[in-house]
């Protein structure tokens, strides 16, 4: 929005010249949203403490999670507003991604808060039934993929594969189906990891930053050019939006590290989810974000293994699922379980930035 009315105005104001930088409003994108969620934080607690918006925590679960309960949870309406209205102010709005990004924040953000709003209602763990949960991500990510398919470039369908120059498959139709997949997947990936304090905000934070670098290399054709990566045109304009994203993360993660004062709850972790799987369709780097994003996948993977494993044998793999809950059975503390985490998300970050040159 502010590129639109002040960037027309350079010939009689220069200094206004500067809002054609992407890199320049995707800085300012980032600091708008930490500011957002970091001077709004106080209110909302507040807020949803008045409303009685606690967390119910499950009596299965591991007993030092028991002091959690009635910590305020749908804290991912002020991340999702915080990313909202930064974009709004400092993303071009004629870019198509623009809008598209917009679609995936505030669709998944929405079937988050339903089930968020149910759990506080009725006052117990239940929200949304699972089919019902799946049935509106599948509405929304199928909606998204329709839209990319049917606005499709040269490289859209093409699946390509890290640390190889040429895509793998070009999948026609059968594109639509797998983006549809890989958007509720990984949506589920990032909720299962927020169970813990800070964890799954921690590692938004690395993938988003990734997802700046890359949608911005996308997007520049000498980039491109040198790294051998498919041009994007309006790609970098992503830039802005993950840095909003990022900034975003990193004012809650003010009142969301241990111990957290605010819960972000399937508002904050499906749209953070769906976000991630939008941008890796956007600029085809969807095998890259099971790397980078390799933490959720773990998480993720954790569950199937333990369901399929406990049907076939009625025996458990991990003393607890998703895993962060079975090192935590295992002794280890919270806090050690989050800051491991990280450290794996950190080195999951540079082992997929770095197949931009083995190549």
């Amino acid at each position: 929005m502010l590129k639109e009315f002040l960037f027309p105005l350079v010939k009689y104001f220069t200094p206004f010249n500067i809002f054609q930088y992407i890199t320049f409003r995707a800085a300012y994108a980032a600091v708008t949203a930490l500011l957002i969620c970091f001077l709004c934080g106080p209110w909302v607690i507040k807020q949803l403490r008045r409303l009685k918006a606690g967390q119910e925590i499950r009596n299965d679960g591991p007993e030092s999670h028991l002091v959690k309960s009635g910590t305020p949870t749908m804290g991912g309406v002020m991340i999702l507003f915080a990313i909202v209205l930064s974009v709004l102010l400092w993303q071009d709005l004629r870019n198509m991604y623009t809008w598209i990004m917009l679609i995936a924040v505030l669709g998944f953000g929405a079937i988050g808060f339903m089930d968020d709003f149910l759990k506080i209602a009725h006052r117990n763990s239940g929200g949304l039934s699972a089919r019902m949960k799946l049935l509106g991500q599948f509405i929304i990510a199928t909606a998204i993929a329709i839209i990319l398919y049917m606005n499709k470039t040269q490289y859209t369908t093409l699946l390509y594969i890290p640390m190889f120059k040429e895509a793998a498959v070009d999948l026609a139709v059968l594109w639509i189906p797998f983006a549809v997949l890989l958007q509720v997947g990984f949506s589920n990936a990032v909720n299962l990891t927020d169970g813990l304090d800070g964890l799954a905000t921690g590692l938004v934070i690395m993938a988003g930053i990734a997802f700046a670098v890359l949608s911005y290399l996308s997007g520049r054709a000498d980039y491109a050019e040198y790294l051998q990566i498919p041009n994007l045109p309006g790609a970098g304009e992503l830039a802005v939006l993950c840095f909003a994203y990022v900034g975003a993360a990193v004012g809650f993660l003010w009142y969301n590290a241990h111990p957290a004062e605010i819960m972000m709850g399937d508002t904050g972790s499906l749209s953070l989810g769906g976000v991630l799987s939008v941008l890796a369709l956007l600029v085809k780097k969807e095998i890259l974000l099971l790397i980078i994003g390799g933490v959720f996948v773990m998480e993720a993977a954790s569950v199937m293994i333990q369901v399929a494993h406990f049907k076939l044998t009625k025996r458990r793999v991990f003393l607890m699922t998703p895993i962060h809950h079975h090192f935590e059975l295992k002794g280890w503390s919270e806090i050690k379980v989050v800051v491991r985490f990280w450290i794996l998300g950190g080195l999951f970050l540079i082992l997929g930035l770095s197949t931009l040159k083995i190549q």
